[in-house]
Order: structure tokens, then C-alpha cells, then sequence
């Protein structure tokens, strides 16, 4: 589901395979940001490891253009293979799940010593959206930053990979997913109020978008394996 958040998935294939639409995806990869819901299935065992970034590290760990990988992936093996190793390999060999964090984050120290690049002005509109569960004045942020419309577009597109409207509305279902999980609310027009949606349809729409399931479907249907990774009970 859409959760503003690019990260790192690693399922070696002699255990399983990870789809998206018949699509069979690398071994490891490195995936941007998510717009829309969308389904995943494996063939075979699930023994995974991943990690979530916060949403600009696609620009400031690996020094790529964010808005290239939104609702997409890369091999990270292509970027790995720079620097003359292969990181598939090395957590292939690893012998349990947590020499394989071990070695994902030092490839990740790696890349942050190597790469970092910071946008001082994007930096401080994301993390005010953040802060402001997406219900902010983005006319206001603009003018404050002292940007045009069109330059403060490009530029959070390609700090983060989406549009500051888009990465909003996410901040904002993200945060009545929150108090959906926690069953902080009596009834559903409780959390559209408090999440400052027009109404209830316009929050159940918008949920349905980026979960893929109504509320009410959510609640019923789905069984967290962790944040943000569901799995739907038929």
C-alpha cells in the first residue's frame, strides 16, 4: 500500500520468487515510491529481509533521481556491481537473518559516506508535511521557501518521487490508517473528521485507493505481518 516510503526487499530465489502481475522481480531490489495499491505473490517460501527508508533517501543514499523509481524497481545488484561486488551474493552466503541486516547496513553506511546529497528546502517542506500529517498550505510552504510553483514541483519529485499534493494525501491516509489500527475512533466519520477529509466517502475513497480495501474491508479482511505488509485472508 501507498506508505510514502521507498525501501530494499531481499528474498533469495532458491527459497521464492516474488511477483507483481506475472512479473517476476529481482532477487534484491530496490523499489521507490508507491501511488496506489498494488499485489504482490510469492512461489515458494517467504524468508525475506527489507528495510524501509525514510522518503528521500532514493536521492540522499543513492544519489538517484526518486521520481525514476515511483511505482517501479531496480536490481540494486546494477548499482552494487559499481563498486565491484555483488550484493545478492554476499546475503546469499550469510548464515542467519541477522548477518544479513549486518550486511545491508553496512552497504547502506556505504552508500550514505559516498553519496550524500541533501536539499536543504525540500528537506524542511517534507519534513513539514510529515509533521503536519499532510494538512498543510502547500501555497503557503512555497512561498515561504521562496520557490515557484513549477521549481518547487520538480524539485520535491525528484527528492522524493512524488508530487508535494500527492506525498500529502498519503501523509494523510497513512495517519488514519494509524487510528484505524488502533481503533482510536467510534465510528468511521470520526477518523474523517479528525483526519480533516471533506466526509466519510471522500475517506473511504481515498483509503480504498492506496489499501486497496474500504476501511471496513480492511478491518475484516487483513491480517499484518508487519507495518505495512498485509495479507489478505480469502
Amino acid at each position: 500500500m501507498a506508505d510514502g516510503c521507498p525501501g530494499i526487499i531481499y528474498q533469495h530465489a532458491d527459497n521464492g520468487t516474488f511477483y507483481q502481475q506475472e512479473k517476476q522481480l529481482p532477487e534484491l531490489f530496490l523499489f521507490g515510491q508507491t501511488t496506489r495499491y498494488a499485489e504482490i505473490s510469492l512461489l515458494g517460501t517467504f524468508n525475506t529481509v527489507g528495510v524501509y527508508f525514510q522518503p528521500n533517501a532514493l536521492q540522499c543514499v543513492f544519489n538517484e533521481n526518486a521520481e525514476e523509481l515511483t511505482d517501479s524497481c531496480l536490481d540494486i545488484n546494477l548499482l552494487s556491481n559499481k563498486h565491484g561486488f555483488n550484493l545478492s551474493n554476499q546475503l546469499a552466503e550469510a548464515a542467519s537473518p541477522g548477518r544479513k541486516v549486518d550486511i545491508l547496513a553496512a552497504y547502506l553506511s556505504t552508500q550514505l559516506n559516498s553519496n550524500r546529497k541533501e536539499n536543504l528546502a525540500m528537506e524542511y517542506a517534507l519534513n513539514q508535511i510529515i509533521q503536519t500529517k499532510g494538512n498543510i498550505d502547500l501555497g503557503q510552504l512555497q512561498s515561504y521557501l521562496q520557490l515557484s510553483e513549477r521549481s518547487f514541483l520538480r524539485n520535491f519529485k525528484q527528492y522524493t518521487g512524488i508530487a508535494p499534493k500527492l506525498f500529502s494525501r498519503i501523509c494523510r491516509f497513512q495517519s488514519s490508517l494509524k487510528q484505524l489500527r488502533k481503533t482510536d475512533y467510534n465510528k468511521l466519520s470520526d477518523i474523517a473528521y479528525e483526519q480533516d477529509y471533506a466526509d466519510q466517502s471522500h475517506f473511504i475513497r481515498s483509503f480504498r485507493e492506496f489499501a486497496g480495501l474500504s476501511p471496513n474491508q480492511y478491518q475484516k479482511q487483513t491480517n499484518e505481518v508487519v507495518e505495512n505488509f498485509s495479507e489478505v485472508l480469502k
